[in-house]
């Protein structure tokens, strides 16, 4: 029975990291099994005497290995180490993708508080005709104010994916006409970049919502695309960004970096410099990046590199202090750890972890959630760095 159990700690060595790509050596020698099986000889021991003593049922073999590799990883006494049970990685995996039912819009509160609405690319709303910055008044006929909080109206815009389902909204469009459309929803992939020129200025903005795989090459569209509109200045937002790849982050830190060090990242025994190459394709344009204290981990290593260098500053709130590496093992069963493989330092070789990113110009949250970063961000591109 407990054979199991040893066989899922052995797969705490012997897994892939998928998070960075690494191949772990293998060790399968005879000699290495039995010095790990012997290790466990008190673990062994408890559970014969459980099995033989144990007043009542006791837990299901896997619950109770599940439960000593939790307190395994607790000595470690690092949060971010931790282990996941199968239902809830394959959940992670699910989150992870990008993927709901919906109409496929983000929601914005302007300055002003106004609510506006951005479709993605392809999405239910798109077809429908809504454009950017058009203003959503109602949902089902109910009229709704940026009291309601941004996450409890999105979810408004969500459903089940089955024939006849959606929504019907009201809207003010670009021209101040009241529409209501009624939308289906559809399966959304979200995008990990969204962009637009804000309007009422010459100024482009670039949201990296997560880092993906597809990221860089999204980023790569936006920059694109903002070039081709003429933008004279850019805002790069990276609030609540809880991270990502780090391979993408990097590649990001690079559009916008005309080179220099990137990162630094610390292992058990070695140190390794990731370097930007020079003449990335945004770093024509005066730069402003937004953080909050939900910009974590791999925002915050782009946000970082581009503080350090002088590239451009940071408005907004401390991020969150994440600065470390974790790799994703996957078990034999479908569970998964995640386990702090590294930390990576800013070009200034700066700890982050547990501190965060200090603003430039820090900024107090408004509290009805209007966007004054974002309002702040554009007036010191236009007052600090004027178009000549």
């Amino acid at each position: 029975m407990f054979g199991a159990f040893i066989g899922l700690f052995l797969a705490l060595a012997f897994a892939f990291g998928f998070v960075t790509n690494d191949l772990l050596a293998l060790n399968t020698s005879a000699s290495a099994l039995a010095a790990d099986e012997q290790s466990y000889t008190l673990l062994s021991e408890t559970e014969s005497i459980l099995e033989r003593v144990y007043l009542r049922e006791l837990p299901s073999e896997s619950t109770r290995a599940y439960g000593a590799i939790r307190g395994m990883l607790d000595t470690l006494q690092d949060k971010n180490t931790f282990f996941i049970e199968p239902p809830v990685a394959q959940s992670e995996a699910h989150v992870l993708a990008g993927t709901y039912g919906g109409i496929g819009v983000q929601i914005q509160l302007s300055e002003s508080g106004d609510l506006l609405l951005f479709p993605f690319d392809e999405s239910p709303a798109k077809a429908a005709g809504i454009e950017a910055g058009d203003q959503l008044i109602a949902v089902n006929s109910e009229p709704i104010t940026f009291h309601m909080g941004i996450d409890a109206i999105d979810q408004m815009l969500r459903g089940e994916v089955k024939e006849g389902s959606g929504v019907e909204i009201t809207i003010i469009d670009g021209a101040d006409e009241e529409k209501i459309l009624f939308i289906e929803f559809a399966v959304i992939n979200v995008p990990s970049v969204v962009w637009r020129v804000i309007d009422g200025t010459d100024t482009g903005y670039i949201q990296i919502l997560r880092f993906t795989n597809r990221t860089p090459e999204e980023l790569d569209n936006a920059i694109s695309d903002l070039g081709e509109s003429a933008i004279s200045n850019l805002v790069l937002d990276l609030r609540n960004n809880s991270g990502g790849l780090l391979a993408e982050s990097i590649e990001v830190a690079n559009r916008f970096l005309d080179g220099g060090v990137v990162t630094y990242e610390l292992r058990q025994t070695s140190e390794e410099t990731f370097e930007a190459t020079a003449g990335g394709s945004a770093i024509d344009w005066p730069l402003v990046v937004l953080v909050n204290n939900r910009t974590a981990s791999a925002s915050e290593l782009v946000a970082g590199a581009i503080q350090d260098s002088g590239r451009g500053i940071i408005i907004g709130q401390t991020s969150f202090g994440k600065g470390t590496v974790q790799q994703i093992y996957v078990l034999s069963d479908g569970s998964s750890i995640h386990v702090t493989a590294a930390e990576w330092l800013t070009p200034a070789r700066r700890h982050i972890d547990g501190v965060g990113l200090v603003p430039d110009i820090a900024m107090i949250p408004d509290e009805n959630g209007r966007d004054v970063e974002l309002g702040e961000a554009v007036r010191y591109l236009n007052e600090q760095l004027p178009v000549q």
